[in-house]
């Protein structure tokens, strides 16, 4: 059953295309207000989770609620919004007479003036035919098309491509406000950098199944190992005292530092303390979210 919280539950979702597998199993809940990313390679599951999730597709097996309602519902289409990746607009048709005919498909809208700010387009850009816009000029149409109906969730397929890094800074400080007022946002991106600022949940797809989940440090530190770095005195190099410290996968010298990698940072620095080193200028610094993800797909390479 969905708590209050939640708007969005998978429970045992599998999807079969002939003799392809392409979704398996998939069980999982998304609550209101957040930000969750679904990341993962071509073929992973999670175009075809996501279009089940908008009712575009039915599941084989397992069921789906959205809003406590299945996908596809009336009610449920009034309360969403959708950006895909692929881009198209009107042609002939205004950037304002297309706002305005979205509008009319909805009960309650946002109002005119809100969506026509939210396109990021000045006001002489209105009266613009819609196919004359530029790429990130239409990318920003679609995004207040989404917002058309004021949803309570909102999916995003890749939803910064083509834009600038500040236009694309902007486009997330909206979402944050929007997640702020309890809205729903999921999105698919393959810029991970952007996902580990902007998402608070990671859901990495591999082989139609969930391969991690939870939040950008959780995924970070379950799938890749930290790294703990020093500056030492020259003898120290050539000195056994580094093969006595436990918990260590590799090490590296580069310049005056020594760099020694390890999935217990923690452990190794009461080690170092304990054995009283003569070392100064203790960093630790996480794996990327890149580093996590090519984790699991070597992994499941493998594997396999």
């Amino acid at each position: 059953m969905n708590s209050p919280k939640t708007v969005i539950q998978l429970d045992n979702v599998s999807k079969q295309f002939g003799n392809k597998q392409a979704v398996h199993q998939v069980s999982l809940k998304i609550n209101r207000g957040s930000i969750t990313a679904i990341l993962g390679p071509n073929g992973a599951g999670k175009t075809t989770t996501i279009k089940m999730m908008l009712g575009l597709t039915s599941p084989s097996a397992g069921e789906i609620t959205i809003l406590g309602m299945p996908p596809g519902h009336k009610q449920v289409l009034q309360r969403i919004g959708v950006m895909m990746q692929d881009v198209s607009v009107m042609d002939f048709l205004t950037v304002r007479e297309i706002i305005r005919m979205v509008r009319s498909y909805y009960p309650a809208p946002l109002d005119t003036a809100s969506l026509e700010k939210l396109t990021g387009l000045a006001p002489a850009d209105l009266n613009r035919r819609a196919e004359k816009l530029s790429g990130g000029q239409k990318r920003s149409l679609n995004f207040a098309l989404a917002m058309t109906g004021n949803p309570d969730i909102l999916f995003f397929d890749e939803p910064t491509v083509g834009l600038d890094s500040e236009t694309r800074r902007a486009f997330w400080a909206k979402i944050r406000t929007l997640a702020q007022q309890g809205k729903t946002v999921v999105f698919t991106t393959h810029y991970l950098q952007e996902a580990d600022e902007a998402a608070d949940r990671i859901i990495l797809f591999n082989e139609g199944a969930i391969a991690a989940d939870g939040t950008p440090e959780q995924i970070k530190s379950g799938m890749t190992k930290r790294m703990l770095s020093f500056t030492y005195a020259p003898f120290l190099e050539n000195q056994t005292w580094i093969e006595k410290l436990s918990g260590v996968d590799r090490v590296q010298y580069h310049q005056n530092r020594c760099i020694l990698h390890s999935k217990d940072t923690d452990a190794l620095i009461r080690q170092i303390i304990t054995m009283q080193l003569p070392v100064q200028d203790i960093r630790i610094e996480a794996g990327q979210l890149d580093d996590a993800y090519a984790s699991m797909i070597n992994k499941a390479k493998e594997e396999q």
